[in-house]
């Protein structure tokens, strides 16, 4: 997977700031999607859109807060394929995952800055940033995990699973 960085160099960005409580009276996707990030930063589609950001780096505990799934779904639905920071609120990381949305582990951040090229390789554990010609290695996401994502969440992934028997 290929993308364009948006880094945030914060810590503790909880799910109030990727959508904020004010709009979840509306569960639609696309209307999550256009308020996703507004408390935190006002310009943030704006920046994706001239950037064609698709990847976003932030400092740790990402997502930390109340447990409410529509923070990934308005990141994915907003165009987000991946994120990276040094560590996640727990619930979140599982929401990311039950909804196809791939997170990483990924503790130099430092080395990564808004407008990068990154690609990621998943199956090998490989993190590369075109732009400063660096590469790193990153944990792989155990096959199951990867499988879950790739087919876009779980109950995509359950649905395979009944139809195998």
């Amino acid at each position: 997977m290929n993308g364009i960085v948006l880094k945030y160099n914060q810590k503790n960005i909880n799910t109030d700031l990727i959508i904020p409580a004010r709009y979840l009276t509306n569960s639609d996707s696309q209307h999550l999607a256009s308020h996703c990030m507004e408390d935190l930063d006002r310009n943030f589609k704006q920046k994706k859109e001239e950037l064609n950001a698709t990847i976003i780096v932030a400092d740790s505990n990402f997502g930390c807060g109340s447990s409410r799934e529509q923070a990934p779904i308005a990141l994915k639905t907003a165009g987000v394929k991946c994120i990276i920071a040094p560590s996640y609120a727990r619930i979140f990381y599982r929401n990311a995952i039950n909804i196809g949305l791939p997170i990483i582990e990924f503790q130099d951040i430092s080395m990564i800055n808004t407008g990068d090229e990154l690609e990621i390789n998943f199956n090998e554990g490989n993190l590369k940033n075109i732009t400063n010609a660096s590469e790193f290695k990153i944990n792989k996401m155990p096959k199951f995990l990867q499988e879950i994502i790739s087919i876009g969440g779980l109950v995509n992934y359950a649905k395979k699973k009944i139809l195998e028997k």
